[in-house]
């Protein structure tokens, strides 16, 4: 599945990112026998990815630019190198349907490696997926699938939630009133109270009018007590071949809603007991995303994200059109006509470059379980605030259930401070979670991350945290 193609050796890949899933793109390319252009700025030359690119890219292979955001640049750096394609990795230009239309409509178009420009604007729509989710009978947390602009309605609507949380058990239900228009938690307040629904309701479509010029606001159902999972979804680019990797649980996040530890699949009653039949829902909220992916003709990688509550009840959230973080936990338990070895990205650029997905669901098998670790610069004690300083010392030892992908460069290490603080992902595996478990703690116990700030003092990082989460993964 992965062998060089002489079809794919023609092509050259932009890798429009940086860190470790530009080193990941860089890897996935080399295996494939396709040449790629790497960038960077003047804050990442110490990364490990630019000495990958360096000294595997050829003559071609490196080149710096002031931006990761600037699509000029990005252009004019694959226009000298001769690229034939844009990778976006994940965040910057990734799910940016006017860049990802940009790449395939320029005069020296070039193939963008992410679904189709106008699947990423369908899906990147919330109230859309919403609206096509509930005409394809997949379950969405309950509320409008629209702007809402009269009050009697926006009323009427409350109320159905209240009553559908009432009916799910909930003792205390929770109606969220947002502006349609917002982003980023600006114009959300929440209601417990039906009669004080007009009061609030008016107060967000006030806000909404001066801050976003609309005053289309949104009611959905505040769900509190739930478990996040994933669905990933891949296609070709025929638009007629979708299979699915399988689950992920995402719920050990930090407290602003940041994921810290994955784990592959999403439950396991085997070892922790659920409410509800946790097979049923894993098989339901894939075939849902099946069901949706087919619907649109997804022709690359996805991530359908989903809510389950205590009740055992699957909510639709979003759809991320792009390759997310957490990839290689996905891939890592899963089997292609019972080839270990499986990588996402290598198969998102084999497709994306045309060549047929070459498997059925049939065909993919799932053995063990697997986990990811985030390792970041942050004290979680002082609500997850990112640490600035150098690393100094940043070593584990190697085992063969264990895979760290890393920009951080054996030698000392200045955190940029210009991006997140996320230093490393490390995926472990085991035969049941049991041993996955233990697995996890012997590689946390055996790391060893040192550094100094600008006063001298110690490094903070989020060992501790995982250490204590770990004997807590696919409990509800």
């Amino acid at each position: 599945m992965e062998n060089p193609r002489t079809e794919l050796s023609g092509h050259r890949v932009l890798v429009g990112n940086r860190g470790e899933i530009a080193i990941r793109i860089m890897q996935a390319c080399l295996k494939l026998g396709v040449a790629f252009t790497a960038i960077y700025t003047p804050e990442d030359k110490e990364s490990t990815h630019v000495s990958f690119a360096r000294d595997h890219g050829g003559e071609h292979g490196l080149y710096m630019v002031s931006s990761y955001h600037d699509a000029n640049e990005l252009m004019a750096v694959a226009d000298v190198s001769g690229c034939t394609a844009v990778h976006p990795g994940y965040g910057f230009f990734a799910e940016d349907f006017r860049f990802a239309r940009r790449v395939t409509k320029r005069d020296r178009k070039m193939i963008f490696l992410g679904p189709s420009w106008k699947i990423i604007r369908e899906l990147g729509d919330k109230i859309n997926t919403k609206r096509l989710a509930r005409s394809l009978g997949v379950p969405t947390v309950p509320g409008s699938d629209r702007p809402i602009y009269d009050e009697m309605e926006a009323e009427n609507i409350a109320e159905d939630v209240f009553d559908f949380q009432l009916q799910q058990g909930i003792d205390h239900p929770l109606v969220l009133i947002k502006a349609s228009a917002g982003g980023g938690g600006m114009g959300i307040e929440e209601v417990d109270d039906i009669d004080q629904f007009r009061s609030v309701y008016r107060r967000v479509r006030n806000y909404a009018a001066r801050q976003f010029k609309d005053e289309g606001v949104l009611i959905e159902q505040r769900v509190t007590d739930f478990n996040h999972l994933e669905v990933q979804i891949i296609g070709d680019r025929s638009g007629k071949n979708q299979v699915h990797f399988g689950t992920r649980n995402c719920s050990i996040q930090s407290t602003g809603r940041q994921k810290r530890l994955e784990v592959a699949p999403g439950f396991d009653p085997s070892e922790n007991e659920y409410n509800f039949d946790a097979h049923g829902v894993l098989d339901a909220i894939t075939q849902y995303s099946l069901t949706m992916a087919r619907e649109v003709g997804y022709d690359s990688v996805g991530t359908w994200e989903w809510i389950v509550t205590r009740q055992g009840a699957p909510f639709l959230m979003e759809v991320n059109t792009r390759i997310q973080v957490e990839n290689g936990v996905s891939a890592r338990i899963a089997r292609v006509k019972g080839q270990e070895g499986v990588d996402l990205i290598a198969e998102q650029i084999r497709t994306g470059l045309g060549e047929p997905l070459g498997y059925t669901q049939h065909d993919i098998q799932f053995d063990g379980f697997a986990l990811e670790y985030r390792l970041i610069a942050e004290s979680p004690e002082n609500n997850f605030t990112p640490w600035v300083g150098t690393i100094d010392r940043f070593r584990w030892k190697e085992h063969p259930w264990l895979s760290v992908h890393t920009q951080v460069p054996k030698s000392a290490y200045n955190i940029p401070t210009e991006f997140d603080p996320n230093l490393a992902l490390a995926i472990i595996w085991g035969k049941d979670l049991k041993e996955l478990k233990e697995r996890g703690l012997v590689f946390l116990n055996e790391l060893e991350l040192q550094g100094h700030n600008a006063a001298g003092e110690a490094m903070k990082n989020n060992i501790a945290f995982l250490m204590e989460k770990t004997p807590q993964i696919l409990k509800f």
